[in-house]
């Protein structure tokens, strides 16, 4: 394979990085197929975080694959903290199987806690996202608003001790919901 290069977007990107999301979701019964839409609506809210949108990039300057963290909160009665939302990660299918996810995951989740976040959530498949450390969120007290199976539901400690007294139902910004 060649050489991945992992960056921060650039405005330019921006269409191409429409085409990997919607590209890559195109075939999965799961997906609404309006992935693609929400990465736009989140580039234009309050909780996107530019650092942590991320391309992959091949030598010849091509985007595989892409992942987005930002903002969202869990909130319990009058308690609420501030956590990441994973949505979405996406690779072309060509490149899918070569490492690229994980490589996308790693450099995000490293971002994240440089710049200080302690927990992402995400909802995803429980065959996958386990080997980047996700658990069930539910072992954390962590409810998700969406009609999912508990084992697609889940958190991840960005810090030590990052998730501590993080409980309550995930509130995901408004562009999830448009």
């Amino acid at each position: 394979m060649d050489e991945i290069i992992i960056r921060q977007e650039k405005e330019k990107d921006f269409n191409q990085i429409q085409e990997v999301v919607r590209l890559a979701f195109l075939q999965m019964e799961e997906s609404d197929h309006t992935e693609h839409k929400l990465v736009e609506r989140l580039h234009q809210s309050d909780t996107f975080i530019p650092e942590l949108s991320l391309v992959a990039e091949t030598a010849d300057k091509k985007i595989a694959g892409y992942i987005l963290l930002s903002e969202a909160k869990v909130v319990s009665g009058s308690l609420s903290h501030t956590v990441l939302a994973v949505a979405p990660l996406a690779v072309l299918p060509a490149f899918q199987g070569k490492g690229i996810g994980g490589m996308l995951i790693r450099a995000a989740h490293s971002k994240a806690s440089e710049l200080g976040y302690g927990a992402a959530v995400l909802l995803g498949h429980p065959e996958y996202y386990p080997k980047f450390g996700y658990q069930k969120a539910s072992l954390f007290g962590i409810q998700f608003p969406f009609d999912a199976p508990d084992p697609c539901c889940m958190a991840i400690a960005l810090k030590e001790h990052g998730l501590d007294g993080v409980q309550g139902m995930v509130s995901y910004p408004d562009a999830f919901y448009q």
